[in-house]
């Protein structure tokens, strides 16, 4: 299944894109009421925490109100008119692992890390498809991209094998971890380079762990203006996602709705030679691509006074 985040009247609206269209779940909900006894999750938390047997129940539901539906409704909707929100909306972790693809590390001459490098963002850097993300030209004028996999969890875990991790996942998403590298590096901890505002774009999709099947195994690029700047495969990562689930639950308590950054390919800007440098400014346009789990895209632009 893959769910999305829509924004109407202000509100943030639980989608599910089909065949048909965006079924516009609160709407149809209006016009075809639910069956008796039938209980239909209505923002992508519920259906994140209400795990296997809320996903049953809303694909259920969306069958049902398709085939209501007759061809044409007021509730089935064309996913290019929607304004999309992030994929997961309230995470009550976003964490991040550095350093995370072997290419990645030797291009920036960085030894190959030991243990998972940990850091985090914060909700303020969420963002979704199509919008803008404002660069922080004040203070920072070589903003990067980094395209990743986001593994989303779906079950409370903590000390989870490796074996067991990828059962408390509930799926995957796109992200661009923007990252200001000047802020980034001024000192040894690389949070302030990673949470400015909209710098962690999240979607266009939350797709289900049963339609990923191996995240270890998914193609993934960047493209920056039509050029594609990363092209890769989550092969490459040096810990695979059942590593990186497993590791962090030994250490903190991961709980429904909480989103891990997989880490970022070879091609970045900061990998290449100092006179190739070209960090992204204003009207650019990125696109992050990872094999089943759809395009992100998103248009940087300098943010005013």
């Amino acid at each position: 299944m893959k769910l999305l985040t829509f924004i109407e009247n202000g509100q943030q609206k639980l989608g599910v894109k089909t065949e048909q269209g965006v079924v516009h779940i609160a709407a149809a909900l209006q016009a075809v009421p639910a069956a008796a006894g039938q209980s239909v999750p209505q923002n992508v938390h519920e259906v994140i925490e209400g795990g296997a047997a809320s996903v049953a129940a809303l694909q259920a539901y969306v069958d049902q109100a398709i085939a209501a539906a007759g061809g044409a409704s007021g509730y089935i909707l064309n996913e290019s008119d929607l304004n999309l929100g992030p994929a997961v909306t309230h995470p009550n972790k976003i964490i991040c692992v550095g350093l995370n693809y072997r290419k990645h590390a030797e291009e920036t001459n960085a030894p190959i890390p030991q243990y998972p490098i940990l850091f985090n963002k914060f909700n303020n850097t969420l963002t979704g498809h199509r919008a803008d993300v404002p660069l922080p030209v004040k203070v920072s004028s070589k903003v990067d991209y980094e395209a990743e996999l986001v593994i989303v969890i779906g079950k409370t875990a903590k000390y989870v094998s490796k074996e067991n991790a990828l059962d408390h996942v509930f799926g995957y998403c796109n992200v661009n971890d923007l990252s200001a590298r000047d802020l980034q590096m001024r000192t040894q901890q690389w949070l302030l380079g990673k949470s400015c505002d909209g710098f962690s774009p999240l979607g266009p999709y939350l797709v289900t762990a049963d339609e990923v099947g191996n995240p270890n195994d998914l193609s993934i690029r960047c493209i920056v203006n039509g050029e594609v700047r990363q092209n890769s495969n989550t092969a490459d990562m040096i810990f695979h996602c059942d590593e990186i689930v497993s590791y962090i639950s030994q250490h903190m308590t991961l709980v429904p709705g909480d989103i891990i950054l997989t880490g970022t390919p070879e091609g970045v800007v900061l990998g290449l030679p100092e006179d190739k440098q070209v960090y992204l400014k204003d009207g650019d346009v990125v696109t992050i691509e990872i094999e089943k789990l759809g395009s992100l895209t998103n248009k940087m632009v300098a943010e005013q006074a």
